[in-house]
């Protein structure tokens, strides 16, 4: 790869970051909101180093009376900047580009029929519940209400849920949040199984209210995360998608 699109490698990715950063909530697909700052840092320094690197490459006129000579064995020997690395390199500006054009889609429902739901960490004790019905409850406390709360204060309560739709192979469909504890690399699942309504579309945001599935005993670990479905409503994709925090709406 020649130097020239070395620089140019170095600026387009910059000017992706700090595009994706600060100008649009793309970035949230990739990381969590806490790292914005160090992104719009390494697109800071990126674009710089593409721009020193130019400046210094931008040397003096080479003399015209040179020797012959020299200017032989340079056009024959080490004078020529050849390049040492693979023609593989240039496939590098397809995520530079893809910054700046065409992002990348977002973890969904083919990433989740892959994954196992996350395990809920034992809780000693549980706040009564607010009077609201339907209730807003992230996926995780349901869950973590249905199978630790000895008190079972979900018994009979209509709740409401956020998340997308994964279908589950063999019929059925889970209700579903990805979770980043840093970035996508890092990403785990937690999915709530629902009865009584057909499987919407693939990665569909829905709001969904019901009560909880009778399946198992409540407030242990054999009851199911599953509800019994009553309403339904779409929704769109909140900004604070890769959570399980109550839905923040879209800027």
């Amino acid at each position: 790869m020649k130097r020239t699109a070395q620089v140019l490698l170095l600026v387009l990715t910059g000017l992706g970051l700090l595009h994706t950063a600060l100008f649009t909530d793309l970035y949230l697909r990739y990381v969590k909101e806490g790292l914005r700052p160090l992104l719009i840092v390494s697109g800071v320094l990126l674009l710089l180093l593409g721009l020193a690197h130019a400046m210094l490459d931008r040397g003096p006129a080479k003399t015209e009376g040179h020797d012959h000579s020299h200017g032989h064995e340079d056009d024959h020997g080490h004078g020529h900047d050849h390049s040492t690395a693979p023609r593989i390199a240039w496939l590098l500006f397809l995520p530079a580009l893809s910054l700046l054009f065409y992002a990348p889609p977002a973890l969904g429902a083919y990433t989740a029929s892959h994954a196992g739901s996350e395990a809920v960490k034992k809780q000693k004790g549980f706040a009564a519940l607010p009077a609201t019905s339907p209730l807003p409850m992230t996926l995780t406390d349901f869950t973590t209400r249905v199978q630790q709360d000895k008190e079972l204060a979900i018994k009979g309560r209509s709740v409401e849920m956020t998340g997308f739709a994964t279908p589950v192979k063999g019929g059925g469909w889970d209700l579903t949040r990805i979770i980043f504890t840093c970035c996508a690399a890092d990403a785990q699942t937690v999915k709530v199984h629902m009865y009584g309504t057909p499987a919407p579309a693939a990665n569909t945001w829905l709001a969904v209210t019901g009560t909880w599935h009778t399946q198992g005993a409540l407030g242990t670990r054999t009851a199911a995360a599953a509800l019994d479905v009553h309403a339904t409503r779409n929704i769109a994709q909140p900004v604070n998608a890769f959570t399980d925090d109550l839905p923040l709406t879209p800027s």
